[in-house]
């Protein structure tokens, strides 16, 4: 089987999502059955950093966003960081009121 030019780029990027994944459903924990209960302070931030790195390597490699101006790139850049900040303020502040 032979690859187009760049499809080697993208199996790898899709294998490592795929792989991310399987870390952020170890660290919820969603292998148990009982009630749900609020992750643990290093599982959530195991799951946001998983989570911010696949999201940047969406942007980079399946938009395209690598050969876009620095401009372009730090304007996702910036939404994907302000996302995961108001993700995890929001569990945090779950945490502490509860």
């Amino acid at each position: 089987m032979t690859l187009l030019p760049g499809s080697h780029r993208l199996l790898v990027t899709w294998a490592l999502l795929m792989g991310l994944t399987v870390v952020s459903m170890l660290s919820a924990r969603l292998d148990q059955a009982t009630q749900w209960q609020a992750l643990p302070l290093g599982s959530a931030g195991l799951v946001l950093l998983a989570s911010g790195f696949k999201a940047h390597r969406v942007l980079m490699v399946y938009l395209n966003l690598r050969i876009a101006g620095p401009a372009w790139r730090g304007a996702f850049v910036g939404l994907l960081g302000l996302t995961l900040a108001l993700i995890a303020g929001g569990y945090l502040a779950a945490r502490l009121t509860s």
